[in-house]
């Protein structure tokens, strides 16, 4: 194991969650010992669809691809791929390794109906992906309708614990159905999970209901808000404490654990500011997360790009010179890279193949220390993922569980001024950190007046939020906003001003006021 690589151990770490929220978007920000591991963003009127279930009808069977489009009521048909069709009685561990004999044109037919789950969100040109193997999730268990099975959460390292899991469920789990064991169930009671499961197998039946009633293409279930995951999914014993913004959302925020983990309220705390993220510098290393280059504390720096098929991650040496000699520095700036990889494969929530390109290391033991240390550091990643070594080209192979839109993909857009070349800032996240700005101007001025100079991109999306909220600064009820567009202004640009009494007429003339 590479120097210093100790430092992680989980037994001092230091864990807490910030939630940042306003009408207009969550953000929630996982942060281990004063560094941010993992990020996730609901923006409204984009919200994931990851988890729904939804009534299809299978459009096209494609005998030749394996592969069925089926018709959920989205923009573009989703894709059901034979090797995610289940039915009653098929085996859990075999469901990744369909009979060859088992044909798509055996299993669908054109107008058929079928309930499906959505396992990936649309991405680009491509439809969503969809998989009859139906989840449902709840705080201690995963409920598998469709499948025979019982598992405990690897992260449960424990045998004696394992097993009283194990044993514990079987005894409980309906016949035929499944039962998945996650990690907040360490130490849990029989009558905990008695509870879970008849609330998991009741919201199953009303799915089951509604599909008989509706008429295909229909939702039948939509997957649970940000705040409801963030609770259901990341409020664990190791949560040293959950600082939230917005007084809302804490509201909600308790009164969720107060049914799914009462024990852990306590520790959720309101923190008045719309700062909130700049806690521990998360703002600035957030916005670090979205760039191409990410600098090493050595001086060595990894460049991350985006393909369409894979992410390729290079490391450089930079300014790093090292103390002693060349292999010595080569073999500790892999080793610092491929800790910081594993961080921001985390942060940015990177899926699918990803290959990096370590700096070449002459000895086999050097770079069995650095695939060690990258395999130690991708255990503290919550999603899927396998290391699969070195390559024949001296390339680092990895596969990380690709289920929805990177961090990147979801802050960002196609830039109109390089035709898809790069990307820029959506004009809503323009707006959210105009929001937060402005609302700090206001706060230290004495002045109720604001002059914002926005780039036409951002007005009009200001103007589409007002049609749908009302309102842009609802916090600012005593004060104007004088909004001027500027054909000049780059779109992720803008001016936040206190407006003095002597240019509130020109003012008035030539910009539009808001609230």
């Amino acid at each position: 194991m590479c120097p210093a690589y100790q430092a992680l151990g989980k037994e001092t770490m230091n864990k807490e969650i910030l939630v940042d929220a306003n009408p207009f978007a969550t953000r929630v920000a996982v942060v281990e010992d004063n560094t941010p591991v993992e990020l996730y963003v609901e923006q409204t009127g984009s919200e994931r669809l990851v988890g729904n279930i939804y009534l299809g009808k299978v459009q096209n069977v494609l005998p030749g691809m394996q592969a069925a489009f089926v018709d959920i009521g989205l923009e573009k048909n989703a894709f059901l791929y034979a090797g995610d069709v289940f039915f009653p009685g098929d085996q859990y561990d075999e469901l990744e390794q369909l009979p060859e004999s088992r044909k798509i044109g055996d299993l669908l037919k054109p107008g058929q109906n079928i309930l499906v789950q959505v396992a990936k969100d649309p991405m680009g040109t491509k439809g969503a992906r969809v998989t009859t193997h139906i989840t449902l999730a709840g705080r201690s268990l995963v409920l598998m309708p469709t499948v025979d099975y019982v598992g405990v959460s690897r992260r449960i390292e424990k045998e004696e614990e394992r097993q009283r899991l194990k044993k514990l469920v079987n005894e409980l789990k309906p016949k035929g159905k499944g039962i998945i064991v996650r990690t907040a169930s360490a130490g849990r009671t029989r009558e905990a999970f008695e509870e879970d499961i008849n609330s998991l197998l009741s919201l199953y039946e009303d799915i089951e209901k509604r599909a008989k009633k509706n008429k295909a293409p229909a939702l039948l279930h939509a997957e649970q808000s940000l705040l409801f995951r963030t609770v259901r999914d990341l409020l664990m014993k190791d949560v040293d404490r959950v600082f939230v913004n917005d007084k809302e959302a804490f509201e909600q925020l308790k009164d969720m654990a107060q049914v799914m983990a009462p024990k852990l309220k306590a520790r959720i705390l309101f923190k008045d500011t719309e700062a909130l993220f700049d806690r521990y510098d998360t703002e600035a290393k957030i916005e670090n997360a979205l760039s191409r280059q990410v600098w090493l504390k050595s001086g060595g720096y990894l460049v991350i790009d985006r393909a369409e098929a894979m992410t390729i991650i290079d490391v450089n040496t930079g300014r790093y010179v090292g103390k002693d000699n060349l292999e010595s520095t080569i073999t500790n700036t892999d080793c610092e890279a491929a800790r910081e990889i594993a961080v921001q494969l985390r942060l940015r929530d990177i899926g699918g193949i990803v290959i990096i390109d370590f700096i070449d290391m002459e000895l086999e033991s050097d770079r069995q220390k650095v695939l060690q240390t990258l395999k130690e550091a991708m255990r503290e990643d919550h999603t899927k993922s396998h290391v699969c070594g070195f390559t024949h080209l001296g390339l680092v192979e990895l596969t990380r569980k690709k289920t929805g839109r990177s961090i990147g993909d979801t802050l960002k857009v196609t830039c109109p001024y390089c035709e898809g070349e790069a990307k820029v800032l959506s004009p809503y996240t323009v707006f959210n950190k105009l929001r937060k700005q402005t609302l700090q101007v206001l706060k230290g001025s004495k002045v109720r007046r604001m002059y914002l100079e926005v780039s036409p991109e951002l007005e009009k999306a200001m103007e589409d939020l007002i049609k749908q909220h009302g309102e842009l600064f609802p916090e600012a009820q005593d004060a104007d906003f004088y909004v001027k567009a500027n054909p000049a202004m780059h779109m992720e640009k803008f001016t936040v001003k206190p407006l003095p009494d002597k240019r509130v007429a020109e003012c008035k003339r030539s910009c539009r006021i808001m609230h």
